[in-house]
Parts: structure tokens; C-alpha cells; sequence
């Protein structure tokens, strides 16, 4: 019997806007960022100033006055689901912060960062494949680059401008996603800076040469960018191409970790990676490029999800585990391993070992002891 996992699945779309639909979308996204910072301020004053919460229903009877007041009356004029949504995404960006999983909020600004819109199903109509949103005459111009799973009705459309000004819309539905046939194969993975990943198998996955020309094209367009004028034309025009060499370095980086990822997990039943606390390596000023280049929290997201939907399951070693320093032919624990040591030679059997090799065998052995045990494996997301 074939088996499958319904889930909530993401479709994003470039898509090409009227100047009409454009204008109300920047309106929509001005007042979206009007009324998530008022209530970020009104929150914050209540609690630093009397130590008191305000709450998702205070905010949202907030929204209804401020709609009366005569500086605020032009929030009458988009459409309400967005205005409502980003009061609730205030709301869970302080129950995060109370949990302690993530910072502070902060306010949203105007010339940085990714502008995006939230509308729910009464805020928008799907028509024969067409989408129009609420306070719009036309049905958007989407490139359908794939098709939307066959019945699948959207429940949430987002609409987003990225820095580099291109406009995209992530169309939300229920699916179900077939499990892959089942393996006996497993892999450990074992996250480098030299290797993006190296396997278990004794493979080692590498950025492709091209992310070289492409960090080339960066600096020259900031260095362009530095020569401008603050406040002028040119400086924008100059910001946007340093925005569209990020965009492209990116999308890049996140085809390559969507292509390594699916690969892993169709191609193997146990996947073994250890838990990197990257926040912290971040820190490290010799190391940080190289880290946010590889992408590492991105590269675990997708195989949680991933292992999800396929019917494949994912443990996280401890972070503590000596992988690189252990032989994986006799156990042999060196008592340090610089860095800069990329092969090494077993003191106890006399084993040659590739650094990232030897580290991706011991994840793997630790993640089959953990899953022998039946403790102390990570949950899939499904």
C-alpha cells in the first residue's frame, strides 16, 4: 500500500505587476508597515514602561481607532485581511521571543529588508487558475514555472518584493506528498567550509566555481555603490545592481541546497547530521563569511522538511560529539586536531583518514546507535 503525508506546501511564482496593481501593492505594503510598527510601539511601551502585555485583540481594537483618527484615515483605503495579519505576525514574533527562540521584534523599514504582504482566502479570488487579490480589478500576470498540485485550492497568498525588485506571490495549499519506496541505505553528513558537505560515502559536495565570479561582481557593484552620492539617482540605481548580484548569488545557493537535499533524502532511509549551533560560529570573524555562505540552517530545514514528506527519518547527533578527532576504524580520540589538519593518521591501527570523511563516518555510526536505542532522535516535521 502506498503511503502518504498530507501537508501545508508553499508554490512561489515571479510574477509581473500592472503599474495599477503596483501602486496599490506599495500602498498595501506602506500601511502593512505603518500599523506593525505603531502596535510594536504600543507593546513596547507597556511593557518596558508597566510591565504589562498587550495582547494580539488589543492591538487589533487599536487598528479600528487608528482608522478613525485623520492621519491615519488612508489605512481605510487597502484592503484589511493584510493590516489584520501583520498584527498576527507581531503576535507570534513575541511568543517566540517569551519562549526564548528568537530576539526581540524589530521595526520595519522602509528602504530595507524584503517587503511582503499576507492575504487569507477572503482577501482574494481563484478562478479557473487566475488570482486577483481584494481592491484589484485584474487577476496578477504569475509565470507559472510548475503547475499547482491538480484540485488544490489556495488557503493563503503572500505577495513580496525582494530588494533587487523583483515581485513574487507564495500560494499556500493541502497536498499530499507520496512517500519515497524505502531503502536500506543511510548516509551521515557532516557540514564543512572547504566541502560545502561531505558524505559518509566519501563524497564531498563543492560550490560550484562560478560563486567566485560572482563574489567578483559584488564587490565591484558595492564599490560603485561607495562612490555615489548619498540621496542621489545614481546612488539608488547603484544600490539595485548591488541588490541583483545578491539575489542571483542566493538563488544560486539555494538550488544547489535543493537539489543536494532531495538527492539525500530520496536516495537514502537514514540521514544523520549533527546539531551546529551556527548563531555561535557566526561569532567567529575568520570563519563567518565562509559559514553564511554555506547556508547551514537552510540545509537543515530543508531535510527536516524534506524527511517529512518522503517517509525518511533524520537524526541530530550532539553537538559535543568529537566526529573529526575519533577514528572510525577503532575509536582511537586524539586529544586535539587543529583546524588547518585536513588528513591524519590513526596513533591506534595506523588508519589514514580525510578529515571531513572520518567526521561524516562517526556521525553516522552515532545516529544508528541513537536510533538502535530508539532515543534522542529528532522529530520530523510531517
Amino acid at each position: 500500500m502506498v503511503s502518504g503525508s498530507v501537508v501545508k506546501r508553499a508554490f512561489r511564482f515571479r510574477f509581473y505587476p500592472s503599474a495599477a496593481q503596483e501602486v496599490e501593492l506599495l500602498r498595501t505594503f506602506g500601511c502593512v508597515r505603518v500599523v506593525y510598527n505603531r502596535a510594536l510601539e504600543v507593546r513596547t511601551a507597556a511593557w518596558f514602561g508597566e510591565q504589562r502585555r498587550v495582547n494580539y485583540v488589543q492591538t487589533s481594537a487599536l487598528l479600528t481607532e487608528w482608522k478613525k483618527t485623520d492621519g491615519l484615515g488612508f489605512l481605510n483605503e487597502v484592503s484589511s485581511v493584510p493590516l489584520q495579519q501583520s498584527l498576527r505576525h507581531l503576535q507570534s514574533a513575541f511568543a517566540a521571543f517569551w519562549e526564548k527562540r528568537a530576539r526581540y521584534p524589530r521595526f520595519k523599514s522602509r528602504k530595507r529588508g524584503r517587503a511582503s504582504v499576507e492575504y487569507t482566502r477572503s482577501a482574494f479570488r481563484w478562478r479557473d487558475g487566475r488570482l486577483t487579490l481584494a481592491k484589484m480589478a485584474e487577476s496578477l500576470d504569475i509565470v507559472w514555472s510548475r503547475p499547482l498540485p491538480e484540485g488544490a485550492e489556495p488557503s493563503t497568498v503572500t505577495v513580496s518584493r525582494d530588494p533587487a525588485g523583483r515581485w513574487h506571490v507564495s500560494i499556500l495549499v493541502e497536498t499530499t506528498i507520496i512517500h519515497a519506496p524505502p531503502t536500506d541505505h543511510v548516509v551521515g553528513v557532516d557540514a564543512g567550509i572547504t566541502s560545502l558537505v561531505t558524505l559518509s560515502t566519501g563524497d564531498k559536495i563543492t560550490n560550484p566555481k562560478r560563486e567566485r565570479r560572482d563574489r567578483e561582481r559584488l564587490a565591484r557593484a558595492q564599490r560603485a555603490l561607495a562612490r555615489k552620492e548619498k540621496g542621489s539617482h545614481n546612488r539608488v540605481k547603484a544600490r539595485l545592481r548591488v541588490a541583483r548580484v545578491h539575489a542571483r548569488i542566493a538563488d544560486r545557493r539555494r538550488d544547489l541546497l535543493h537539489k543536494l537535499t532531495t538527492r539525500l533524502v530520496r536516495e537514502n532511509q537514514l540521514v544523520v547530521i549533527e546539531d551546529l549551533a551556527v548563531r555561535n560560529m557566526l561569532r567567529n570573524r575568520s570563519l563567518a563569511r565562509a559559514i553564511s555562505d554555506a547556508s547551514w540552517s537552510d540545509l537543515r530545514s530543508m531535510l527536516e522538511y524534506k524527511c517529512g514528506w518522503y517517509g525518511r527519518d533524520l537524526v541530530v547527533v550532539d553537538r559535543w560529539l568529537p566526529s573529526s578527532k575519533t577514528c572510525s576504524d577503532c575509536g582511537y580520540l586524539l586529544d586535539t586536531l587543529p583546524l588547518r589538519v585536513r588528513e591524519w593518521t590513526c596513533p591506534g591501527c595506523g588508519a589514514s583518514h580525510d578529515r571531513d570523511v572520518n567526521a561524516a563516518r562517526n556521525i553516522l555510526a552515532a545516529g544508528q546507535a541513537v536510533t538502535a536505542c530508539g532515543a534522542g532522535v529528532r522529530p520530523t516535521r510531517r
